[in-house]
């Protein structure tokens, strides 16, 4: 009864961990996907000088902070193949960089804040892959090249 309990409560274990972290990975796909997505349609700094480009700036860094708090939370993500270059993040967040640059070189303050938010929240995931798991002590941009050289991956440039 004893060996049947402790294999029950492996199982329910197992099966738990499995669904916390399927979100986890969801989400960093999901930000990768976008990030692709947007990489084709490749918006320049007049574009993203609007309401909808702050917007769409506010919800990335709001992404890329989810992110970074998947990987403090589940450190093991980071060892998850993240499948095809357009839904990798490795390949993929070196473009999100690049929208919050041209985000801060736009003339309307919301865009710029947005951007601002963006950087920031890119610097705070650097920070959490270096520290946990690529060890450079380089700039954001050397961090994101390193995770996607870590991952098998060439990274996404401007």
């Amino acid at each position: 009864p004893l060996e049947a309990l402790m294999g029950f409560v492996l199982l329910t274990a197992t099966v738990s961990w499995v669904l916390e972290i399927y979100p986890t990975l969801t989400r960093r796909r999901v930000l990768a996907i976008r990030l692709a997505l947007l990489h084709r349609s490749d918006p320049s700094v007049r574009q993203l000088d609007c309401a909808a480009g702050a917007s769409l700036l506010e919800s990335l860094a709001t992404e890329v902070a989810h992110v970074r708090i998947d990987f403090t939370q589940y450190a093991e993500a980071y060892y998850f193949h993240d499948g095809d270059d357009h839904s990798s993040l490795a390949a993929t967040i070196g473009y999100a960089a690049h929208l919050a640059q041209l985000g801060q070189a736009a003339r309307r303050a919301e865009v710029r804040l947005t951007a601002t938010l963006l950087a920031g929240a890119l610097e705070d995931l650097a920070t959490i892959l270096d520290q946990r798991f690529l060890h450079t002590a380089g700039t954001p941009a050397e961090v994101f090249a390193a995770y996607a050289a870590d991952h098998g991956r060439a990274r996404t440039e401007a």
